[in-house]
């Protein structure tokens, strides 16, 4: 395993991510009359003279160009630890208040596919978002702008930041109630005494959704809410009931996945006893059977004997009679343990 590299000895910036989506931006600018999109595929062709009444969204699509991503940043007073968290797709989540600006790194999380990447910057009339794939994530919220849903092209910057963040909180309780939802399946499965291999597994995928949940929810809890809480400019007073609503999702998911934690905790050791119990009924079977057959072999060894003078070997009927004796002791055997429910 590569051993991690010290971020504060170098200068040079890079990606450090899977995704070959090649970079790009789609710039929308906005105010309360106007709405507009356009797609770069080069920083240069970027048109960001806007006017004064305008507001812009960055979203930027692949990270793969690190020096795109660079000079995006530079444009906005964006320093260098921030542009080196912002390629670096592993991350942990944080929320934090920059000065000038209020910078997110989160995941975007579906059913049914991996998380996606997330960092949100937020400015005084500014919002930048950086996606690691050429996913719809956040098509919604565009497509809100472009429709004015709730005068939403009349607020200020912050409220599509608080918007964008609620689309990845919301993310984080669907994706929680999801494996909520299949552990509560799991557990009818598992209160019938099931040993299904399939079930270990579905429990390990499951284990594997919520630890990287938790991984992306837990550490913005505190974080997030010192960043809303701060004294800035960059959250207008009007605005910050809708980061506290924001705040409440974010609680809730936190309750959530706690949940789920002790849901795991509570099947896989349902799912272990199950275990136990099958391989003491196995033993069970088995010592019943060893049971049966020890004075079976006991009769057997006896009269394999070499000795000379042994009066049943001269019977007539002493092979049939040394079968019979057998079964009858193999069957009293049988009933007796029956009797005593140890079938």
């Amino acid at each position: 395993m590569d051993r991690m590299k010290n971020n504060l000895l170098t200068e040079r910036l890079a990606y450090n991510g899977a995704s070959d989506t090649r970079t790009h931006v789609h710039l929308l600018v906005y105010n309360t009359a106007t709405f507009r999109e356009a797609v770069y595929d080069r920083y240069q062709d970027i048109a960001f003279d806007i006017a004064s009444n305008e507001r812009i969204w960055l979203r930027v699509h692949g990270l793969k160009d690190s020096e795109f991503i660079k000079a995006i940043c530079t444009r906005f007073d964006i320093d260098f630890l921030i542009i080196q968290d912002i390629l670096n797709v592993n991350h942990p989540a944080k929320a934090e208040d920059c000065g000038n600006f209020n910078f997110l790194v989160s995941q975007l999380f579906h059913a049914d596919e991996a998380p996606v990447p997330i960092r949100i910057i937020q400015g005084k009339n500014y919002v930048i978002s950086f996606s690691e794939g050429d996913s719809a994530s956040f098509d919604g919220v565009v497509r809100a702008l472009q429709d004015n849903v709730l005068k939403i092209r009349t607020r200020s910057s912050d409220y599509l930041f608080s918007v964008l963040v609620n689309e990845l909180v919301s993310s984080f309780v669907s994706v929680a109630m999801s494996i909520s939802d299949a552990l509560d399946d799991m557990e009818d499965v598992l209160l019938t005494a099931t040993t299904d291999p399939a079930i270990n597994l579905q429990l390990q995928q499951q284990r594997r959704r919520y630890i990287e949940l938790k991984r992306a929810v837990v550490p913005l809890r505190d974080q997030y809410g010192k960043m809303t809480h701060a004294a800035s400019d960059l959250i207008a007073a009007k605005n910050r009931p809708f980061f506290n609503d924001v705040n409440d999702h974010l609680q809730n998911a936190v309750l959530l996945i706690d949940a789920c934690r002790e849901t795991l905790s509570s099947l896989t050791d349902l799912y272990i006893s199950n275990n136990d119990l099958r391989m003491n009924d196995v033993m069970k079977r088995l010592t019943i059977v060893s049971t049966i057959f020890i004075p079976l072999t006991f009769l057997a060894g006896v009269w394999g004997m070499n000795f000379e003078f042994m009066p049943e070997l001269g019977w007539k009927h002493g092979y049939l009679m040394a079968w019979c004796l057998m079964l009858l002791t193999g069957v009293v055997a049988y009933f007796i343990f029956k009797s005593k429910r140890w079938r």
